[in-house]
């Protein structure tokens, strides 16, 4: 083990050790709850940006929320083709076996995987080298191209609006699935799109009728 790599791995066990005495041991009740099951009321899917926590921003216990966390918080379309879908096995296990009443998609400030899809810097990459992420945030490439327009491929403005456009890419694709689809029409499942600004640690929440993000009260 190098030097380096012993140095990251105390900082772990220091923050480990502060969680078994300020967050396991005087919880210990609560923690014998979770050992019977879990049953969270709310599905985050979040960026996996080191900024943005969701358990952090929501100030949440153990159990309160059932969290994915991707390149860009982004929700593939439903797809029944051979392959490994993470996020889809994941919402699926939300949404019909923990029975979920809501899914927040939130974006955030300063999110790389959307700068990227804006200027395309990663198009043409091998597997290794920019390839996975670039496959990945194509999803956004019709969503990219009014922004791109509208607002240029560089700079904070721009930037914020890609943001923001995957936010509305998620929450479309969320729709193409049939559990989600016929849950959201019965009334068991709201769908909410959320957006975290990293530069004042405030959060918005989109409007779902204009699609406008505002200040949370």
């Amino acid at each position: 083990m190098t030097e380096a790599s012993s140095r990251v791995l105390d900082h772990l066990l220091d923050g480990y050790r502060r969680f078994r005495g300020t967050g396991w041991t005087p919880h210990r009740e609560r923690w014998a709850q979770l050992r019977e099951g879990q049953e969270p009321e709310v599905m985050v899917i979040a960026c996996s940006d080191s900024r943005v926590d969701p358990t952090q921003i929501f100030d949440a216990d153990p159990g309160e929320m059932f969290v994915v966390r991707n390149v860009a918080a982004l929700v593939p379309p439903f797809e029944t083709s051979p392959g490994h879908h993470g996020v889809s096995a994941a919402l699926e296990f939300a949404v019909q076996v923990l029975k979920v009443k809501e899914v927040v998609v939130m974006g955030h400030g300063l999110c790389g995987g959307c700068k990227a899809a804006l200027t395309q810097d990663l198009k043409g990459t091998e597997p290794g080298a920019g390839g996975f992420i670039a496959d990945w945030i194509s999803m956004l490439d019709d969503a990219r191209e009014p922004v791109a327009a509208k607002f240029g491929t560089t700079g904070r403005e721009a930037e914020r609006e890609m943001e923001q456009a995957a936010v509305k890419v998620s929450l479309d694709n969320l729709m193409t699935f049939p559990c989600v689809r016929s849950k959201v029409a019965s009334g068991e499942l709201t769908l909410r799109g959320a957006f975290f600004a990293i530069a004042d640690g405030q959060l918005h929440l989109m409007d779902p009728q204009s699609g406008v993000f505002a200040p949370a009260e």
